[in-house]
């Protein structure tokens, strides 16, 4: 038996899909073509299966397979749920941008751990460098990751993705008040010791080869608290995954 999607109170499907137009109770709703691929021959879906829809803007619909032909799927529209699971501590993560997958394997992952917006940096030490046609198709990749990671976890609200900034740029324009912490594995403080932020929370992490001694400097000059992760030395992958859970553990919704 199928479930009757028209009870707000049913357990929310597995398959989730991103739609930014056009979404209400009764409607039917045409998935792009990359999710209509995934849905028909990845995960096998057929006429009268539940799926859940989101906007990006906050509460998901529940609905079902309506059509299924030559390579299109049409998802009706059934119920409508407020449901939210976006964590109470509002962090953004400001990145040094790093090489290869590293990245992509960040903003995925911090997407997952509830992060609320993503600022990629340039900065001293970064291998990569893009601009023009290549910084907007490389963002337009990483807004893409951040939308296919709240698909799988579960989130209805897509998290920022920003252009790529200087660091310089970024500390000068940081708008206040805002809390802040900068890894630094020489700070003299743990991550651990500070106090509870009282307003959003800026994190700010080294590409590879981490922030320079004068980066580090002026993050602190720019209000932010410099915090070491432990002895050992992270890789920049490593370090923002890892702070962000000690984050939501102590402040956030890990508790």
């Amino acid at each position: 038996m199928k479930p009757d999607l028209s009870n707000p109170r049913t357990p929310r499907p597995g398959a989730r899909f991103y739609l930014p137009e056009g979404l209400a109770i009764g409607a039917d709703c045409p998935l792009s073509d990359e999710s209509s691929h995934h849905a028909a021959r990845v995960l096998r879906l057929a006429e009268g299966d539940p799926v859940s829809l989101f906007d990006g803007t906050g509460g998901e619909y529940l609905g079902v397979i309506a059509r299924v032909a030559r390579g299109e799927v049409v998802v009706r529209a059934t119920a409508f749920s407020d449901t939210e699971r976006e964590s109470p501590l509002s962090v953004t993560l400001v990145q040094g941008v790093s090489s290869g997958d590293r990245m992509d394997y960040t903003i995925r992952k911090a997407v997952e751990l509830g992060i609320g917006a993503i600022v990629p940096v340039f900065t001293e030490r970064s291998v990569v460098r893009l601009a023009g046609e290549r910084a907007d198709r490389r963002t337009a990749h990483w807004r893409a990751l951040a939308i296919a990671a709240c698909e799988q976890c579960g989130r209805n609200r897509v998290p920022e993705v920003h252009d790529v900034i200087e660091l310089a740029d970024w500390l000068r324009e940081r708008a206040a008040p805002r809390a802040g912490i900068v890894l630094d594995p020489d700070a003299a403080t743990s991550i651990a010791a500070l106090p509870a932020p009282a307003q959003p929370l800026d994190l700010m992490i080294g590409p590879e080869g981490g922030l320079t001694v004068d980066e580090v400097t002026r993050a602190t000059r720019a209000g932010l608290s410099a915090a070491r992760m432990g002895p050992r030395v992270l890789r920049t992958e490593t370090a923002s995954l890892a702070a962000l859970a000690v984050l939501n553990a102590r402040w956030g919704d890990f508790r």
